[in-house]
């Protein structure tokens, strides 16, 4: 029997071509995508009272989806966040965001390619935050976070302000996400879809990171291999195919969550 050996290479372009033929999902909009990944992050655990906010870009410029203060995570629906200014005046729904948000709004205006961000205060990623140490990728299920995790080590404060927003906003760079000491998480990523993706993998990141430091000392891994790991993983589709099967877990606990 012959055996084919192909360059690496030829198997990546191979997948990404597999993945967009056969991987369908369906056509939410912005606003059910972040209502769907607000369930999925408030069932792995992301919820802290009201603490922590989720947002998008909605069509109009300069407009964003938000929820509505004094709601959960596990409370969000599409018809219930808000619509609002870049000065977080409500234009569409009842209610008003969390003023946390404001912060949300400086990483849009610095990064317009940002169409989503997610901040939670997740359980393991706020005890990694406490102790100032920052993630660590050496396991390929973290590599999706390969140089593409800034570290804020100081905490400025509540983030209501203006002050807190340009830091952060400047602390997370080009990058998708963002530890944020004695604080908690934030992604800023291009789609709903990817930034709740690794909302959901920084707290398991997290959650590896502190039973590893556990029980040892962490090795690390090779930074070309991490690097390959890193786009294989953050492949556009493969990431709406994830982004689709939290969402599966959380429409089969309420399918009105999309309404």
């Amino acid at each position: 029997m012959n055996v084919v050996v192909r360059d690496k290479a030829d198997y990546h372009q191979q997948t990404t071509e597999r993945m967009d033929k056969h991987f369908v999902v369906p056509q939410w909009s912005a606003r059910q995508k972040l209502a769907l990944a607000c369930r999925m992050l408030a069932a792995d655990g992301h919820d802290s009272g009201l603490a922590g906010q989720l947002s998008a870009r909605a069509d109009r410029p300069g407009t964003y989806y938000m929820l509505r203060f004094g709601l959960g995570l596990e409370e969000i629906t599409a018809a219930n966040l808000l619509l609002c200014d870049d000065d977080l005046n409500v234009l569409e729904g009842d209610g008003m965001p969390n003023p946390s948000n404001r912060f949300h709004l400086w990483i849009y205006r610095a990064k317009p390619h940002v169409r989503a961000i997610t901040h939670t205060h997740a359980p393991y990623v706020s005890a990694l935050s406490m102790i100032g140490v920052p993630l660590a990728v050496a396991h390929m299920d973290t590599s999706l976070f390969h140089d593409d995790c800034a570290w804020l080590s100081e905490w400025p404060g509540t983030p209501i302000g203006d002050e807190e927003g340009r830091i952060i906003s400047e602390a997370i760079g080009n990058k998708r996400a963002i530890l944020l000491a004695h604080h908690g998480q934030l992604t800023a990523c291009g789609s709903v879809e990817e930034a709740a993706v690794m909302a959901l993998f920084i707290e398991r990141a997290a959650r590896l990171q502190l039973m590893a430091m556990s029980a040892g000392k962490i090795q690390a891994i090779d930074p070309a291999l991490a690097a390959e790991a890193h786009d294989y993983r953050l492949k556009a589709r493969a990431i709406a195919m994830t982004f689709f099967y939290y969402a599966r877990r959380s429409l089969r606990r309420d399918p009105t969550i999309i309404n």
